[in-house]
C-alpha cells in the first residue's frame, strides 16, 4: 500500500523507513519514563525489542495492504510514531489508530495534526468508511486530542490490550465518514468540532474506576 507525505504547517506525517531505527531507538530511550505507562506488552512476560525488526514488519503489513505506519515530525524533527492498523475492507472498511510522541514535543499540536491527517488519508483515500482509537481511562493527553478532533466515545472495553504489564481497560472512540463533510482536520482547524463530541459520560468514567472482578480460581 502507498504511504503518503503529509503536513499541516510544521507537523507531517511520512512513511517510516528502515533508517529511522537508529533515532527511533535514542528517542524510545530517552522517553522510557514518559511512555512506559502507555507501552503495549507481552502477556506472556518480557521480551526484547528490535526496533529494526518492529519497522521491517510494519513496513510488510503495509505492503499487504494492512496498516500505514508513519513517522510524526516537527519542522523536519523526528517527534514520534503514528501506526494506522488493523486495516479492513469490504463491509467493514476500518482501521485503528495508535501513536505516542517525544515529552519535548508535548503541546505543540503534533498529536491531533497527525491522527487529523492519518484520518483524513484512510476516508478519503484508502476508502475506509471508519477510524477507532482507543485509549487508556488514565492517558489524560491521549483523552484530549479525540475531544479536541471529535472522535465519538463508543464504550468501555474491559482488559482490551496489554499495557506496562497488565491488561487494561480502554475507552474507544470512533468516527465514521458520512460524519464529516470536509475532513477531520478542516473541521478542527475551523472549529467546527460539536459541543461535548468526544468526552466520556461520568458514568462510564466511574465504571472504569472500578476493578472488573476476576475469578480467582483461574
Amino acid at each position: 500500500m502507498f504511504i503518503p507525505t503529509l503536513s499541516d504547517g510544521p507537523i507531517s506525517i511520512r512513511p517510516i523507513r528502515v533508517r529511522d531505527a537508529r533515532p527511533l531507538e535514542r528517542e524510545l530511550v530517552e522517553n522510557r519514563s514518559w511512555l512506559r505507562t502507555w507501552e503495549a506488552t507481552s502477556p506472556h512476560g518480557p521480551s526484547s525489542f528490535d526496533t529494526r525488526t518492529s519497522i521491517r514488519s510494519l513496513l510488510a503489513n503495509a505492503r499487504a495492504g494492512l496498516g500505514l505506519p508513519f513517522v510524526l515530525e516537527w519542522e523536519g524533527e523526528l517527534a514520534g510514531q503514528l501506526n494506522v492498523s488493523s486495516i479492513s475492507y469490504g463491509s467493514v472498511a476500518s482501521a485503528s489508530i495508535g501513536y505516542w510522541v517525544s515529552e519535548r514535543f508535548a503541546g505543540k499540536g503534533i498529536t491531533p495534526t497527525g491522527v487529523a491527517l492519518a484520518t483524513d488519508y484512510c476516508f478519503y483515500s484508502v476508502g475506509l468508511h471508519r477510524v477507532e482509537i482507543c485509549i487508556r481511562p488514565e492517558n489524560g493527553p491521549s483523552l484530549r486530542v479525540v475531544e479536541k478532533l471529535g472522535f465519538r466515545y463508543e464504550g468501555l472495553r474491559r482488559r482490551y490490550i496489554h499495557i506496562n504489564g497488565d491488561w487494561r481497560d480502554h475507552f474507544c472512540f470512533a468516527l465514521v465518514r458520512e460524519e464529516l463533510a470536509g475532513g477531520v482536520l478542516k473541521r478542527w482547524k475551523a472549529g467546527d468540532v460539536p459541543a461535548g463530541e468526544g468526552s466520556v459520560p461520568e458514568a462510564e468514567r466511574a465504571a472504569a474506576a472500578q476493578p472488573l472482578p476476576i475469578d480467582p480460581r483461574r
